[in-house]
């Protein structure tokens, strides 16, 4: 699929984009270019580390912002494939610098648009999060619009033979500023801060999240927004598996946080198929493919009209000693319990 074809990935430094490198070069041998776009080159000197020139002389890596609309052509110049990862994501910095954050995961959502439809890019795949569905703080409402951006992309590219799509999952294992390193570092103080007892959250691995990437890749149509199954934890099982002698300390939910994400609202269900591994909310708006083309052409079948995808109501979850054994295989193969 990607063998022959230059990949752009921004954000590439990050938690996603290193993995989603390691994978290409993996699976992918014969890629011809992967250009990692991002702006922080003491990240990007470290990744040249790993990957020198001389044995991977595929890499480049270009310094760049995603705000930057004229940098964001030239990186794009022989592109085939676009992967945007790139955004500001943590809450409370957000919340506390809103423009910021609009500049970032709202424009720069619309020059990455912008740029692929001024070059000879054919796939676009922008990550969401979870936080996007039914939004109450800054971080998911930029990301909302984001998705709306690329999903309605689809309906200005013309004659293009181009394709773009959104990809939504919830919160990523060992990924930096999540929970489980945040315990991990806290646990030898032998108290852990749990926000609410009953707070629970979705669970996907790295390697999960670049695989539904792929599958976007090889399957969209465009305009989808693709989610997969996958299990959700509870907040207080994952102190267990990682410190199960440590003092667990109630300290209130943060502000803009929720207590329980979600992925599909009711609402959605309406626009919503289900693919087997994943499910697909389709565009409410498309000049390109009505429903059942989407339905024939995923093999899918809509999900129930009431039908919702919640943290709290999920059907698969994680125990204390499912997630000791992800995180020795995801995130630390030397983690030992405390």
């Amino acid at each position: 699929m990607l063998n022959n074809k230059s990949v752009l990935i921004t954000g590439g430094t990050g938690s996603f984009g290193k993995k989603f490198v390691e994978t290409i070069l993996r699976d992918y041998p014969s890629v011809k270019r992967i250009v990692i776009y991002s702006r922080d080159e003491l990240k990007q000197f470290e990744l040249k580390q790993k990957y020198p020139y001389e044995k991977y002389p595929q890499l480049r890596f270009f310094i760049g912002d995603v705000r930057d609309e004229g940098r964001l052509r030239r990186a794009c110049e022989g592109i085939d494939v676009i992967i945007h990862a790139a955004a500001i994501k943590q809450v409370d910095t957000a919340e506390y610098n809103p423009e910021e954050c609009i500049k970032t995961n709202v424009h720069g959502a619309q020059n990455v648009i912008n740029a692929a439809l001024a070059t000879s890019v054919r796939h676009v795949v922008a990550l969401s999060t979870d936080k996007a569905c039914a939004p109450i703080n800054l971080y998911g409402a930029t990301k909302l619009c984001s998705d709306k951006l690329f999903v309605a992309a689809n309906n200005i590219k013309g004659g293009r033979d181009l394709r773009f799509s959104v990809v939504r999952y919830g919160n990523v294992m060992g990924s930096r500023g999540s929970v489980i390193p945040f315990f991990l570092n806290r646990r030898e103080n032998g108290m852990l801060p749990i926000t609410h007892e009953e707070m629970t959250r979705f669970n996907i691995s790295l390697q999960a999240g670049v695989d539904l990437v792929m599958f976007a890749i090889g399957h969209h149509l465009g305009g989808e927004i693709f989610i997969p199954k996958i299990p959700s934890y509870r907040v207080i099982d994952v102190a267990k598996a990682i410190a199960p002698n440590a003092k667990l300390e109630i300290i209130g939910i943060r502000p803009g946080e929720k207590l329980h994400e979600e992925m599909i609202t009711s609402t959605d269900a309406l626009n919503t198929i289900d693919l087997g591994k994943y499910y697909a909310i389709l565009p409410s708006v498309s000049f390109n493919h009505n429903r059942e083309e989407y339905i024939n052409h995923h093999h899918a079948v809509p999900v129930d009209p009431t039908f919702y995808y919640r943290s709290d109501k999920n059907t698969e979850w994680e125990t204390v000693e499912s997630m000791q054994e992800k995180i020795r295989e995801y995130v630390d193969p030397n983690f030992q319990t405390k």
